[in-house]
């Protein structure tokens, strides 16, 4: 057990640095530029039951501190992931992968999660109730209680695996859908996915992206992540996946030290592929630096000052 591991949803990852879903396709391409298993573990793209080509372009624009995306969850389709995708990243990836599920319909959430959840690579179930840049599925089961607890039951019920429910900022009270999803059986929350934005080109007079809008992500958005990981951290008792603009291993301290028991990392992965390797070797130095000597006692250390605070009333 090493200063950096950390336990998630009952399973010890060697250090708490994820790459985010969609910004590290099935590991395999980055596994050409450095040994992917120095990561704790990372989430593939997300999936979906039938193949999706995804939205029409322009889908990416970039923006102050950040980037706006519509890629609209392209993906080859479940039976793709497992016959081609799975198999290939197994040659380079030796430790278990939190599969991403996204869909339209309780129906299909259930499928695909019952689907990946037979696959041994597979660690944790990741469900995105949160994606912007669909219609009809993603954020309009992420925004009300009601939708995401049905989801997490629906889910709840093909799998014994972890089931971590991936949530929108784009909501006024996000404890309660939280909350709504720890009730319904959820073993983890992550959060936050994009922030709703768009850009507008002055010479044509148009929206920038296709779609007119699309998801915020980057350093801009960082503030709000933390803001809600706080929130719901100081809500719910099961651990917290925290993301939004993160980019450094001070990032990932101050994330944990807003409740995160393990943190992913997004964009910074398509601006340097070797993002999420440097910070992870940053991150020792940056403990000895803050007195921290591992991050299992800092994650202890906070929950209990938590359970005090919320004894106290504060």
């Amino acid at each position: 057990m090493g200063r950096l591991s950390v336990d998630l949803c009952g399973i010890e990852i060697d250090n708490p640095v994820i790459p985010a879903s969609g910004t590290f396709g099935f590991g395999y391409e980055f596994s050409e530029w450095y040994d992917i298993n120095r990561l704790g573990t990372f989430s593939f793209k997300g999936t979906t039951q039938h193949p999706r080509y995804g939205n029409p372009t322009p889908r990416i624009a970039e923006c102050t501190s950040g980037m706006l995306n519509s890629v609209g969850l392209q993906n080859p389709g479940v039976d793709m992931v497992i016959s081609e995708e799975l198999p290939r990243l197994k040659s380079c990836f030796h430790k278990p992968v939190i599969a991403n599920i996204s869909g339209f319909s309780l129906e299909e959430y259930e499928f695909v999660a019952r689907l990946l959840s037979e696959e041994a690579q597979v660690g944790w179930l990741e469900i995105n109730i949160s994606c912007p840049n669909v219609h009809g599925g993603g954020m309009s089961f992420g925004t009300d209680p009601k939708a995401a607890a049905s989801v997490t039951e629906a889910v709840r019920k093909v799998t014994d695996k972890p089931v971590i429910m991936k949530l929108s900022p784009n909501v006024t009270d996000i404890v309660s859908i939280a909350k709504a999803c720890e009730d319904a059986g959820a073993d983890g929350i992550s959060l936050i996915n994009t922030l709703q934005g768009m850009r507008i080109d002055l010479k044509s007079r148009k929206p920038v992206l296709a779609n007119t809008t699309g998801g915020l992500s980057g350093p801009a958005i960082f503030p709000v992540a933390l803001r809600m990981v706080w929130q719901v951290s100081h809500a719910v008792r099961i651990p917290v996946i925290g993301m939004g603009g993160i980019t450094s291993a001070e990032d990932v301290l101050e994330m944990m030290m807003a409740g995160a028991s393990a943190v992913q990392v997004g964009a910074a992965n398509l601006v340097n592929p070797y993002a999420c390797l440097e910070i992870i070797e940053q991150l020792p130095s940056v403990m000895d630096r803050l007195h921290i000597h591992t991050l299992r006692e800092l994650i202890e250390e906070l929950a209990c000052l938590r359970s005090k605070q919320a004894v106290n009333g504060h």
